[in-house]
This record gives C-alpha cells, structure tokens and sequence, in this order.
C-alpha cells in the first residue's frame, strides 16, 4: 500500500478522487475552489502541457518530486522539501474530542482564514468538503481544526491541521488529530500526513504521537507565466 504514498497526489486525484479534479490522463488537478495542487502519471517527467487548459494564470499550485527545469509557460515560485508520514501506533482508544464541532460549507470562509493565518498547507474554499474536518470555536470564533484531504486505496490523509496564535499550547489540534486517527482505522485506512522538512517541531510532535517517517521529497509552488 506505501506504494500509492508515492505519488499519492496522483494515485488520490486519477482514483477516488478523480470526480473532485480536472485533467487527463497523464496530468491532473484538485477542481477550482479545493486545494491548489496538482499531480502527474508520471512526477519525474511532467506532462504540463496537458495541464495547460485546466489552468489559470493566475492560480499557483503545489506539485511534489518533480525537480526538474521550468518548461514554457511556467516558473518555480517556491522550492522546499516535505516529508511523508504514516501511522504506525495503536487507534486511539476512546475519541478524545468529543465536544469538536464537524465542519460544514457554513464554516469554509472560516476555515480558509485560519489556513491563511496560520499556513498548514495549501487550502481553498472548498478543501473541507474532501473528507471529514473538525474543529473547536471560541464563541463564534474557529480556533482550530483538522481534517482530511487526499484519499488513495486505504490510505487517507490527514490535512489543515492548525490552531489560531491566541490558543496555542492547549492541545487542540492534536485532540482533533486523534479524532481523525480513531475515525480512520475504525474505516480500516491507514493514516498519513505531509508536513515541511523545515517545520522541525511541527515533526517531532508527530513523531511522539506515533507517526513514522516514510521518505522526504521535493514540494514547489508553480504557475503560469
């Protein structure tokens, strides 16, 4: 099953996925208002110019392992590294966020203004409809939130993982993670994250949870010229 996390933006958008995308079958991407991404049949020699029609000019979007030079009509905007994550401890036992709140179309602006606050990874306005998403509200307020994003075979990630500045430190969103978790196996999926190479804390944190390393790879940030 790792084999999918490979090229899971591709395995997740040309399979269960594939009615919330726009492509063919060689390029592929999250349909307008879901996460700004793209994958490839084929990651390390890119089919951009079957992306071309799908694209806007002025729309950015992550794509991963690729590292080759920019053909015509693209550029690199944002060159870093990720690393992939997959669970590997026992499923919770009890649900440990029972007062969270499911998201729902009523809670995207919301939701899409704590991402831009905070920046767990690239996010649209209709991100939280791609799986289960859950969060915790100071009033009116969202605070935090988890939820789900790219699905392929019995792998499900978990995604949009961040808690406001103001309420840091309380354990929110691991709560809302371990929400996720139990949710997950329960459905008998395995699940997995991405998160930053650089976001060291943001990895110790999910290594203490009990999610392992699976390999470090190439993210870019790309659009049309």
């Amino acid at each position: 099953m790792k084999h999918l996390l490979d090229n899971i933006i591709w395995n997740s958008l040309s399979g269960p996925q594939q009615h919330l995308s726009a492509g063919t079958d060689r390029a592929r991407r999250y349909a307008r208002g879901f996460s700004p991404i793209v994958g490839f049949a084929h990651p390390d020699q890119p089919d951009f110019d079957d992306l071309l029609p799908f694209c806007d000019l002025d729309e950015h979007f992550y794509v991963e392992r690729w590292a080759g030079t920019a053909p015509d009509g693209w550029q690199i905007d944002i060159e870093s590294r990720m690393r992939k994550m997959t669970w590997d401890g026992p499923a919770p036992e009890s649900d440990e966020a029972p007062d969270a709140i499911a998201l729902g179309p009523e809670h995207a602006e919301q939701a899409v203004a704590l991402a831009q606050l905070t920046q767990p990874g690239p996010f649209g306005l209709r991100t939280i409809e791609l799986g289960e998403y859950y969060g915790y509200f100071e009033g009116p307020r969202l605070i935090a939130m988890a939820g789900e994003r790219m699905h392929a075979g019995t792998l499900r990630e978990i995604s949009g993982v961040c808690t406001h500045p103001d309420f840091q430190g309380r354990g929110l969103a691991r709560r809302l993670m371990r929400k996720l978790i139990r949710i997950q196996m329960q459905r008998g999926q395995t699940p997995f994250l991405h998160v930053m190479s650089a976001n060291v804390g943001a990895h110790a944190l999910y290594l203490k949870m009990g999610f392992v390393d699976y390999r470090e790879v190439v993210v870019r940030v790309i659009s049309r010229r």
